[in-house]
């Protein structure tokens, strides 16, 4: 595989800070992100935010057919200049945060959907890409490495939280690799991460009811200094400590996944 990296001054494009631009140029982390997401032939692989194309042209080379979504209509208008095989891409021109990707399923095939995401939507867009899960088999992002630290931490560390928590519930999250500021055209004032999610075809738990999940974890890590017994208040069912075996004194860093979910179940 050989790519060609695109310097953003050559291509006469400024980075627009309302849309989080920061443009990808070394060719060894490009090779390193293609690799991981390891596309094949017949899939149906959507990229986010193809940008000037440095993920585009070496993924487009991969598949039969690649979707890009682009929010920037000055990029979407020369993306087709700067691929080969121009014919396989199809671009949307539509904000991510907003757009339907279920219409993208073809021939029941999942999406395998990949992409330098602006790093101030990464949160709201990871969880509407997440009520698609079904139609996922899998998602290969960058992101500050602080955010991927938190989506991928375990229980008793200092980056868990309820990015962690809601996430894996959801996905199996892995790190992937660091990537250094000075890749980036303009340079973040961050190091970023590649990470992978993979969705659950079926959840190992599953919680009465999600949204009491989500509102109990939002609601701990609001008061992570707090105790359970402290935090939770009046929100759980009588004896709902003894019942899960859950320590009252714990604080929320300390529970697993199935710890929050039983503790979910209890509420009132």
């Amino acid at each position: 595989m050989h790519i060609t990296p695109l310097n953003p001054k050559d291509e006469g494009h400024q980075a627009r800070k309302r849309f989080g631009q920061n443009f990808l140029h070394d060719q060894r982390v490009i090779e390193k992100i293609v690799r991981s997401v390891n596309p094949k032939q017949g899939e149906t692989v959507v990229e986010i935010g193809p940008g000037l194309a440095a993920l585009t042209a070496p993924l487009i080379s991969e598949v039969e057919h690649l979707t890009v979504v682009e929010l920037d209509r000055d990029l979407a208008k020369g993306l087709p200049s700067r691929v080969p095989y121009p014919e396989r891409l199809t671009i949307v021109e539509a904000d991510a945060l907003k757009y339907d990707f279920s219409q993208l399923v073809n021939e029941n095939k999942p999406l395998r959907i990949v992409g330098n995401l602006p790093y101030n939507i990464s949160t709201p867009l990871l969880f509407h890409l997440l009520t698609f899960g079904n139609a996922i088999q899998d998602m290969h992002f960058m992101l500050q490495k602080e955010v991927v630290e938190r989506i991928t931490a375990e229980p008793n560390s200092k980056e868990y939280g309820r990015l962690s928590v809601m996430i894996q519930y959801y996905c199996q999250a892995t790190y992937l690799f660091e990537v250094p500021a000075g890749v980036f055209n303009p340079p973040p004032k961050v190091t970023s991460a590649v990470f992978r999610l993979v969705p659950y075809k079926d959840k190992p738990i599953i919680a009465k009811n999600e949204q009491k999940l989500a509102q109990l974890v939002a609601h701990v890590f609001t008061q992570r200094r707090k105790t359970l017994r402290n935090s939770l208040k009046n929100m759980l069912n009588d004896g709902a400590f003894e019942r899960t075996g859950i320590d009252e004194m714990a604080r929320p860093e300390t529970l697993t996944l199935a710890e929050f979910v039983a503790l979910a179940d209890e509420m009132v």
